[in-house]
């Protein structure tokens, strides 16, 4: 059997405790993670460092893609001034690798798509900083327009299929087959504006691909397995077809 090829870490942008010398270490690995010529990642950004270094739970991260939390400095497990100390690096070492910056929208995982947002401030400013990736100046024009295009497109609408039937509407005491999980519980697709959409089974790969492209709203339905403790793609939402 072939040895699997070590893939090279991604570049460790500050420490995970409060120390001066961890600082001093960061600093050093900072100047020699991406010794190999733009490091292994194409596109960074200041949230996937956090992630990278332990200071971002994937769990808190995704509530905060679905709206379902303020802004991401809440849940960054660091204080605000090493918060903007990594900022500062990470901009110092992008600039230093001639990374191109790319601004990019992030939108939330609700019907209304808002912005969310990263500051606890909202400062402009800071929130612009949150906003640019970082893109390796070996990719095409066309590969970071693609890739910028991408960043900022709206996730996937998520709806749930649920389990137990005999749940309740939060802003109506409604009910029904569908729901989207919201801050204060369930909601039913008539409140969150889904109720005209359609229903396309699982199967059909290449008929799902065609009736989304055409669709100009969408939602992912999904069911929680018992037996395999996650949740399974079930079908697309659509608009009703002509």
């Amino acid at each position: 059997m072939a040895a699997r090829r070590r893939r090279s870490p991604r570049p460790v942008l500050s420490c995970a405790d409060d120390s001066e010398e961890s600082c001093k270490a960061c600093r050093s690995r900072r100047q020699s993670c991406g010794d190999d010529t733009h490091s292994p990642a194409l596109c960074q950004s200041p949230r996937r460092a956090r992630r990278d270094i332990g200071w971002l739970d994937l769990g808190a991260v995704k509530r905060w893609r679905q709206g379902q939390i303020d802004d991401l400095e809440h849940v960054i497990q660091t204080k605000l001034p090493r918060i903007s100390e990594a900022m500062r690096l990470f901009r110092s070492w992008a600039t230093e690798k001639g990374l191109f910056a790319s601004k990019t929208d992030y939108l939330a995982r609700t019907p209304q798509g808002q912005r969310l947002r990263f500051s606890r401030s909202g400062n402009p400013t800071i929130e612009r900083l949150y906003r640019t990736h970082w893109v390796s100046p070996e990719l095409f024009e066309s590969k970071r327009k693609r890739l910028a295009e991408k960043a900022s497109r709206a996730p996937e609408l998520v709806v749930i299929q649920p389990l137990n039937t005999e749940w309740t509407c939060h802003r109506c005491g409604g009910s029904g087959g569908l729901l989207v999980m919201e801050n204060p519980g369930p909601a039913c697709l008539r409140r969150v504006g889904l109720e005209d959409l359609e229903f396309l089974p699982a199967g059909d790969a290449l008929l799902t691909r065609r009736v989304k492209a055409k669709s100009a709203r969408s939602a992912v339905v999904v069911r929680f397995s018992r037996s395999r403790r996650r949740y399974e793609r079930q079908g697309l939402l659509v608009e009703p077809r002509p």
